[in-house]
């Protein structure tokens, strides 16, 4: 989608978000990018971890849930969704912007571009060979569905809304 070449780091096993952003750090520190834009959250765990990390690890400036980014010299001016609406933040570049789905609409890839793209450099990295320390903390000990929602009442009015709730110990 108009990468110019690309990263592939090789592990057999999971890795948490504080391993992945200690794995990032280091090809940060290979690369030296003026911005890394990561997603928002993971889609395996659903964790919203590793940009902040990131972040935290390499001592840079972030600016998450972006849903628009401008770019004017060493600022990026990053207008992110908050509970209260939207609010527009500037940081210093080098820095780590997650993204929100608002952020962009993606492009269709027309069938040429996607054969170039074949010929693209990837350069594969072995996980040990970036000297990372897995230092996984996490473990998974039990899966749980929600509870079972209890069947709705209907109610005739506000009065006997009221009502009901004052027996269920609610008001």
């Amino acid at each position: 989608m108009g990468a110019n070449r690309a990263i592939h780091v090789l592990t057999p096993n999971a890795i948490q978000p504080l391993t992945a952003a200690r794995t990032l750090l280091k090809l940060v520190e290979k690369e030296q990018p003026g911005l890394v834009i990561l997603g928002k959250q993971a889609i395996d765990d659903d964790s919203n971890q590793t940009g902040q990390m990131l972040a935290a690890l390499w001592n840079r400036p972030q600016a998450t849930f972006a849903s628009k980014v401008e770019i004017a010299g060493n600022i990026a001016k990053v207008t992110r969704e908050v509970d209260a609406g939207l609010e527009t933040i500037e940081v210093d570049l080098p820095a780590v912007i997650t993204t929100d789905l608002r952020l962009n609409e993606p492009r269709f890839i027309k069938l040429p571009d996607i054969m170039k793209a074949k010929s693209k450099p990837l350069e594969t990295i072995d996980f040990a060979a970036l000297g990372v320390d897995s230092g996984d903390h996490l473990k998974t000990t039990a899966y749980a569905p929600p509870a079972k929602r209890s069947k709705g009442v209907m109610v005739k009015d506000a009065a006997e809304l009221v009502a009901t709730l004052k027996t269920k110990g609610l008001l």
